[in-house]
């Protein structure tokens, strides 16, 4: 079994008092993830698909580590090395591992993206990273058809699908690959700083930056993982989030550290959160340990609770659930909700565990243990108990990211001193409890998501009609807010069918979690002195 972060429970205060990180020099992912546990127990289950049709594939660390052997080698064959950026286009599903795994065995950089994204979305994060190589399937496929000229860098495309059905010119059948390859040779010598993931934030005030991660980024979430899931692993656990692994939560938050723990990971594609579905799937699966999004919480709450599901732990983040949502996850589902925040940048560094402190509803919990976590004011200056300030993390730190894809100076930014500012406002009580106050900028939280206004307004300026257009959040009571665009239209511009076709226009072009709910046609929008757009005054604050 791989180390525990957090060897035994105990109050929170002895954990965070006696916690020290133990990052070795040397590390590799796809060894701590996988290799280790192929070597020591080959049959282990690691990976439990459930198709469409609810027919569960069990994939064994052995078998696991087998496939990203062989990739790995046809990579290299392919001429992917060291370094390169390779994208992994597909929902939940064993190639998405196999895929990680292989591209971290050659040292190079996996960059995970969402399955949903459009074209618009995708012909910028790959031109942005200069990916070398993309691994996806049929939909990802005809997505980049039409935007893979403009990628000079992309030398390869593998098609995720039988490995007897010819791939499209230009692309090579991911398993007949993998196949034609030798399982041999060992993991590439990677430090615990190399690089590992690059995972695109959504823009704020500009396009969407590339936030680098190291392989000790695994190692920094572990006590938040372990606690908030009250002393993972325990005999028995399952893992399962209907969140995408292409998002830093469902790959770190729960993905990647029940592999490295020996946690059996259900896998299964929902194109759209169904509560009754995912009880089924839980009671079928023995699947005790959750992430939870508090969108896929409220829904699951408004539909009946089987009496065969036996959850243990639910971690959740991304907005305060209250004391309502708490005491119903106790009382209907038998188990603790514990909250989580972070950001991709820096994730998993405040938490709640039921276990191990009084939980205070509302709050966010306390720094996890190896984080240091403060409230600062406008200048920089700690913050009095009670006083809203923004949320920063000292660094070093094995959870932060290494830097902001080919961005310097937007790196520099993000950093005051040795402390990394989160822009959110909060605020920290004696006690060491934090509280989520508001963004300091204009990102969108809707279902789960942190999304940016930059890339769908440029979207929509794109249509011949559009002359201005602005995205903001408004209040939601499901998805904590939904995205709401804001318009100034040309004169004289055909009204009939307008609306559906811009909502249809970013679904299709960004990704259909982005697309505005509600389209506002207006005469002006609301400008600084400089022409800067003012959404707070567009939210209404």
């Amino acid at each position: 079994m791989n180390p525990r972060a957090i060897a035994a429970p105990a109050p929170w205060d002895d954990l965070r008092a006696r916690f020290r990180w133990q990052v070795p020099p040397a590390l590799n992912l796809s060894v701590a993830c996988c290799s280790a546990w192929a070597a020591a127990e080959p049959g282990r289950t690691a990976i439990i698909h459930v198709d469409a049709e609810g027919r569960a594939t069990p994939w064994s660390y052995g078998a696991l580590d087998e496939a990203a052997a062989r990739l790995a080698n046809a990579l290299t064959a392919r001429g992917v090395g060291r370094g390169d950026r390779v994208a992994i286009l597909l929902p939940q599903c064993p190639e998405v591992m196999i895929a990680h795994l292989a591209i971290w065995r050659i040292a190079a950089i996996s960059l995970p993206l969402f399955s949903l994204f459009g074209p618009d979305a995708l012909a910028f994060r790959l031109s942005d990273s200069g990916a070398a190589a993309v691994v996806t399937d049929q939909p990802g496929i005809e997505k980049l058809a039409g935007v893979q000229g403009d990628l000079p860098d992309l030398r390869e495309i593998f098609l995720a699908g039988p490995p007897d059905a010819p791939p499209p010119p230009g692309a090579r059948s991911l398993w007949a690959e993998i196949n034609a390859s030798q399982a041999t040779g060992v993991a590439a010598k990677t430090s615990a700083d190399d690089p590992a993931v690059l995972i695109y934030t959504s823009g704020t005030t500009g396009a969407p930056k590339g936030a680098l991660h190291a392989h000790r980024f695994l190692i920094g979430h572990l006590p938040s993982v372990e606690l908030q899931h009250e002393f993972f692993p325990q005999a028995g656990d399952v893992g399962w989030t209907p969140a995408d692994w292409a998002w830093i939560g469902g790959l770190m938050d729960l993905a990647l550290p029940c592999l490295y723990h020996g946690v059996p990971l259900v896998s299964h594609r929902m194109r759209k959160f169904d509560p009754e579905a995912a009880y089924r799937l839980i009671a079928a699966h023995g699947v005790r340990s959750l992430f939870l999004p508090p969108t896929a919480l409220k829904l699951m709450r408004q539909a009946p609770v089987p009496g065969d599901v036996n959850i243990r732990s639910i971690g959740s983040g991304g907005e305060s659930l209250g004391t309502d949502l708490l005491e119903w996850g106790h009382a209907a589902l038998g188990a603790p909700i514990n909250e989580i925040y972070g950001q991709t940048e820096c994730n998993l560094v405040i938490s709640t565990c039921h276990g191990a402190m009084k939980i205070r509803p509302g709050t966010m919990g306390r720094a996890v243990p190896g984080h240091e976590v403060a409230i600062f004011d406008g200048e920089g200056r700690p913050s009095a108990p009670g006083d809203v300030g923004e949320i920063c993390v000292r660094a070093p730190d094995p959870v932060m990211f290494l830097g902001y894809w080919n961005q310097p100076e937007k790196t520099a930014e993000k950093f005051r001193g040795d402390w990394l500012r989160t822009g959110d406002l909060g605020t920290c009580d004696g006690a060491g409890y934090f509280t989520y106050v508001s963004r300091d900028d204009d990102v969108i939280t809707s279902a789960g998501y942190r999304i940016g206004p930059s890339e769908i307004e440029n979207c929509l300026l794109g249509d011949e009609d559009v002359v201005m257009a602005a995205a903001v959040g408004l209040p939601d009571p499901v998805r904590t807010e939904i995205v709401a665009a804001f318009i100034v239209l040309r004169e004289g511009a055909e009204m009939e069918g307008l609306e559906e076709r811009l909502v249809a226009r970013v679904a299709q072009r960004i990704s259909p979690h982005v697309a505005p709910r509600r389209i506002r046609f207006v005469d002006q929008l609301p400008m600084t002195a400089t022409g800067k757009i003012l959404r707070r005054a567009l939210r209404g604050e």
